[in-house]
C-alpha cells in the first residue's frame, strides 16, 4: 500500500505538495476547513523560484490565470518630491536567464486551479473539514476533526497557514503582534493603459502603493500604511468602506495612483501581523511548511514562493531518506527528513522574513525629510541595473539539488 500522507490546508501549499507527493507514489489525503471556491485574498506574485516548483507539475504552469511582468517602475508621490525613481528591466532578464516569469495571478482563481488539478489527479480533498488537533501514536499520528471523526496516516504536513492549527497542537497558543502596519488592497480594470505589463511601487510619506497586472486587463494594488490596529481578515470591506477609499485622499494622488483608487473593485483591508519565530517546525511525524511555519509580510512577495520551496525540499528529503513510497516510514527516517528539512530551510526563511519586514517599514517612513531620504535611497538602489538584477537572483535563488534539479 503507498504510504499515507495527510496534508492539512488547500491553499497554496497543499495541493502543490499533494500532487507532487501522488506524483511520487505516496498516497495525500487533503482536508480543508474552507470552502472549494474560496473568494478571500486578491492576488500574488509568482517568481522564478516558486514557478520552478511549479513547473515539476505537468501542463499546470500553462493553464496559470495571471500576466508575466517586463518591467519594474519606482515613484515617488510625496506631495513636496514628486518624481521617478527608477526603472528596471530586471523582470525581463530574469525570464531570459533562467526561463520563468514574474508572474501575478488572481488568488482565488490560483487556488481553484491547484484545487482543481489536485482533484483530477485522484488525491482527495475534504473542504469544510477543518483539523483541530494533532496527536501521535507509535507509528503514526491521527488527525481530530470538527465533526468528532479522526483520520490516520504516516504522516501529517501542516500546510493551514498563519492561523495554523496544526501549529497550535504542536507548540500551544501564540499571541500575533500588530506591526502597525495596515493593508488595503483592490482590482481594477484599465489601469496604466500606456504601460507594458510593469510592476509599480508608488512611495509616500508614511504609505507606499504596489500594483502589478493579473491580467491583460485588470492590474491588483496594496496600499500599506500605518494605523491603529484593523483586524487579520482578507475579506471585502462594506459598501461604504470601500466608497470611502475610492473617493478619499488616496484618490487624489499622483502618477495614475488615483485611477487605482477610484476604479477599484472589491476592496479588502487588514492588519499585519507577527508571530514568534520557532525553533523547530516538527514534533514525531508532523511537521509544517509555509504560513504554517514561518508566516512573513507580503513586502518581498516571496510567501507563496517560499511555501513551494518548503514543499520542493521536503519531497527530496522524503525521497532521499525513504524511498521506498509503497512502505511505511519509521520514525527515525522521518526524524531524519525533519531534521534535515529544517536545516535547509530555517535559515533562508528567516533571513526573508527579516527582510520582508524591513522593507515594509522603510516604504512607509513618516515624515516630508524622512521620505525624501527613502526616495534619495530608492533612487540610488535603481541606479544601477547589474546590481539590482544580483540582488534579485540573490533573494530568488535556493539550492536546487537531488529530484527535479
Amino acid at each position: 500500500m503507498p504510504t499515507k500522507v495527510i496534508v492539512v490546508g488547500c491553499g497554496i501549499a497543499g495541493p502543490v505538495l499533494a500532487l507532487l507527493l501522488k506524483q511520487k507514489s505516496y498516497e495525500p489525503v487533503i482536508y480543508e476547513r474552507g470552502k472549494r471556491s474560496p473568494e478571500a485574498g486578491l492576488s500574488l506574485m509568482l517568481q522564478l523560484n516558486g514557478l520552478r516548483v511549479l513547473s515539476l507539475i505537468p501542463g499546470l504552469v500553462e493553464q496559470l490565470p495571471g500576466m508575466a511582468v517586463d518591467q519594474a517602475m519606482h515613484y515617488s508621490i510625496v506631495q513636496s518630491d514628486e518624481r521617478v525613481l527608477g526603472q528596471s528591466g530586471f523582470p525581463g532578464a530574469l525570464r531570459r536567464e533562467y526561463g520563468h516569469d514574474m508572474f501575478g495571478v488572481q488568488r482565488p482563481a490560483f487556488l481553484a486551479l491547484l484545487s482543481d488539478t489536485a482533484l483530477a489527479q485522484g488525491i482527495p480533498i475534504h473542504f469544510e473539514c477543518q483539523v483541530v488537533g494533532v496527536e501521535q501514536e507509535d507509528g503514526f499520528a491521527r488527525v481530530l476533526l470538527n465533526n468528532g471523526e479522526t483520520d490516520t496516516a504516516s504522516l501529517v504536513v501542516g500546510c493551514d497557514g498563519l492561523h495554523s492549527n496544526v501549529r497550535t497542537s504542536l507548540f500551544g497558543k501564540e499571541n500575533a503582534s500588530f506591526t502597525g502596519l495596515t493593508q488595503t488592497g483592490g482590482i481594477t480594470a484599465s489601469a496604466f493603459p500606456d504601460h507594458k505589463p510593469t510592476i509599480f511601487n508608488f512611495y509616500g510619506d508614511g504609505l507606499h502603493v504596489i500594483a502589478y497586472p493579473i491580467s491583460e486587463k485588470s492590474y491588483s494594488w496594496a496600499l500599506t500604511q500605518r494605523e491603529p490596529e484593523t483586524k487579520e481578515t482578507w475579506r471585502a470591506m462594506d459598501a461604504a468602506a470601500q466608497d470611502a477609499v475610492r473617493n478619499g485622499p488616496f484618490s487624489h494622488l499622483p502618477f495614475g495612483v488615483d485611477c487605482l483608487m477610484e476604479n477599484a473593485e472589491r476592496i479588502t483591508k487588514f492588519g499585519l501581523y507577527d508571530r514568534p519565530e520557532l525553533k523547530s517546525w516538527h514534533k514525531g511525524r508532523v511537521v509544517l511548511i509555509g504560513d504554517a511555519a514561518h508566516p512573513t509580510s507580503p513586502h518581498l512577495g516571496q510567501g507563496a514562493n517560499q511555501a513551494f520551496e518548503d514543499v520542493y525540499h521536503l519531497i527530496r528529503l522524503l525521497l532521499e531518506h525513504h524511498p521506498a513510497p509503497n512502505s511505511e516510514p519509521s520514525a527515525a527516517e522521518l526524524s531524519t527528513v525533519f531534521t534535515e528539512f529544517e536545516a535547509e530551510r530555517m535559515e533562508r526563511t528567516a533571513t526573508l522574513v527579516r527582510g520582508a519586514r524591513q522593507a515594509g517599514e522603510m516604504r512607509v517612513v513618516q515624515g516630508a525629510e524622512n521620505a525624501r531620504a527613502r526616495n534619495d535611497a530608492v533612487c540610488e538602489m535603481w541606479a544601477d541595473e547589474g546590481a539590482a538584477l544580483q540582488k534579485a537572483r540573490d533573494m530568488l535563488q535556493t539550492e536546487w539539488v537531488g529530484w527535479g534539479a
